[in-house]
């Protein structure tokens, strides 16, 4: 069994293609696949939305991703679990590449990724500079994410201390637990923040977050990309 897990919170615009491409992607798969959203104190029609697309919800009031990814691979039944953010749209190549990494004895991993729609010059070349990054650490972003759940469940899940990079640090454990890949497959996720804050406002968050150390990550305050009032997209 694969589990798509996707966490979700008022994100009633965009998870019905998400959803629409898991879909997609599980059919071509060839073996039982099942999509459970950890819908997070929604206040939209993220959850029925979901439920109309044939997933599972869960429904948690978190408001902290970590935390909200912990509760959907906790609901969910397979043995690979596949973590894809609900602004983001897989291809049956990414997935089918996640299911055969897995397959070969990896214990997690993640893949490229590139954002939907025209998006600032500054928010291209932040890509540019972080995919090879990523690449060269192993280290996978948030939009995708998968991992066995022998490794998930040995590596501690998500780290619900933090309030963001939960990604970076769950790669870290997952490499603890054995081979962890960058695949060469691209999902494509939303480029709404970057076309909703400006260059100064993200880099200037990321060097708070980086001068305040893991402290910076672990609350609210301060990462309003992530939990402030959500902007409207200018692409949209």
């Amino acid at each position: 069994m694969v589990s798509f897990i996707v966490p979700a919170y008022n994100e009633e615009l965009l998870i019905g293609r998400t959803l629409m491409a898991l879909a997609d992607a599980g059919s071509a798969l060839g073996q039982p696949f099942e999509v459970v959203v950890a819908d997070d104190a929604s206040t939209d029609r993220t959850a029925a939305i979901a439920r109309g697309h044939g997933a599972r919800v869960v429904s948690v009031q978190n408001r902290q991703i970590a935390a909200t990814r912990n509760a959907g691979a906790r609901a969910a039944s397979g043995e690979m679990l596949v973590f894809v953010d609900a602004d983001t749209v897989v291809t049956r190549a990414a997935v089918r590449a996640a299911i055969d990494a897995m397959h070969a004895g990896a214990a997690g991993g993640g893949c490229l990724i590139r954002f939907d729609g025209d998006v600032p010059l500054w928010g291209r070349l932040l890509l540019r500079t972080l995919l090879p990054l990523y690449r060269l650490f192993r280290i996978a972003s948030g939009s995708f994410l998968f991992c066995t759940r022998r490794a998930f469940e040995a590596a501690g899940g998500f780290d619900e201390k933090l309030f963001a990079a939960e990604e970076l640090a769950m790669s870290r454990a997952l490499h603890r637990q054995g081979r962890f890949v960058v695949l060469r497959e691209v999902v494509t996720t939303s480029g709404r923040k970057v076309r909703a804050y400006s260059g100064r406002e993200i880099l200037g968050l990321l060097a708070r977050v980086i001068l305040a150390g893991e402290k910076g990550i672990q609350q609210r305050n301060g990462l309003e990309p992530w939990y402030g009032d959500r902007r409207p997209d200018p692409g949209s």
